[in-house]
């Protein structure tokens, strides 16, 4: 009995080891979310967008199309955010306030709310950064990704399906005539057109096997699953668990030529 205990030791504590994923085994919440992103303001855009949420770090991938490829002869820049605090929804034909025709971003808010992230290529990602065109996709178009912090307040806007990705800028020629005239209240040197919703969808928890295409399905996570980052640690304890289990194999043949030797 003695000499099975010994031997049982290092197994036990590989098998602790192997499902616990080690000491470095990552902590915090998995979760994906996922939007399907539907034309606004007569824009013929559309889109698919994943969030792939650890803790409060989420990689953002959106596939873009149908989007209006040029502004003033130069590639049409799209911002692109997700909002937070409004009805979790996107705002229909029954938003535009001033009946001009288009419902922009202001008529919007109530129901989409606010921005909370701006998903720009490089730098900043906040709110302060909504109208900082110069650094969001631009083209009729294109694949977006990047792996930036959520605040508290997103994190929980997901969570609890109160938040939607929005994509913006109209082709000014699919303007209404009376919106036409008007200027982008956010960057009055442009046409209202390029403040406009162009797509827009909620962002719900996303499924097994419903992941858009393009993106890695997430929707499984494997608890305590081997990472880049804790593998070699895991590896190490592998070897000092097996270095161990041969001391202790050695110290059980000796115990049992005593016991033999005494009985």
């Amino acid at each position: 009995m003695r000499t099975s205990a010994l031997l049982a030791a290092p197994v036990l504590a590989l098998t602790a080891l192997t499902l616990t994923g080690g000491p470095a085994a990552a902590q915090g919440e998995h979760a994906s979310y996922q939007a399907t992103l539907n034309s606004q303001n007569n824009s013929g855009t559309t889109g698919q967008a994943l969030i792939q949420l650890h803790g409060n770090e989420a990689t953002v991938t959106l596939n873009v199309a149908g989007a209006a490829p040029t502004l003033m002869g130069a590639p049409y820049a799209h911002g692109q955010h997700i909002h937070i605090g409004g009805q979790g929804a996107c705002a229909g034909p029954a938003a535009d306030a001033d009946a001009d025709g288009v419902v922009n971003s202001m008529e919007g808010q109530p129901i989409e709310g606010f921005i909370s992230t701006s998903l720009t290529v490089s730098g900043d990602a906040s709110a302060a950064s909504a109208a900082a065109l110069d650094r969001f996709p631009a083209g009729s178009s294109y694949q977006y990704s990047r792996t930036l912090t959520l605040d508290a307040a997103t994190v929980s806007a997901l969570q609890a399906g109160n938040a939607v990705m929005e994509v913006h800028g109209v082709d000014p020629a699919l303007v209404p005539a009376a919106a036409q005239a008007k200027v982008n209240p956010m960057v009055p040197s442009l046409p209202l057109a390029t403040d406009l919703p162009a797509a827009c969808g909620q962002l719900v928890a996303a499924q097994v096997g419903s992941v858009p295409n393009g993106a890695a399905d997430t929707g499984a996570e494997i608890a305590g699953s081997l990472s880049p980052e804790n593998s070699a640690v895991s590896v190490a304890a592998l070897g000092a668990l097996m270095l161990a289990g041969g001391a202790l194999a050695g110290r059980a043949a000796v115990l049992r030529r005593r016991e033999q030797a005494d009985s």
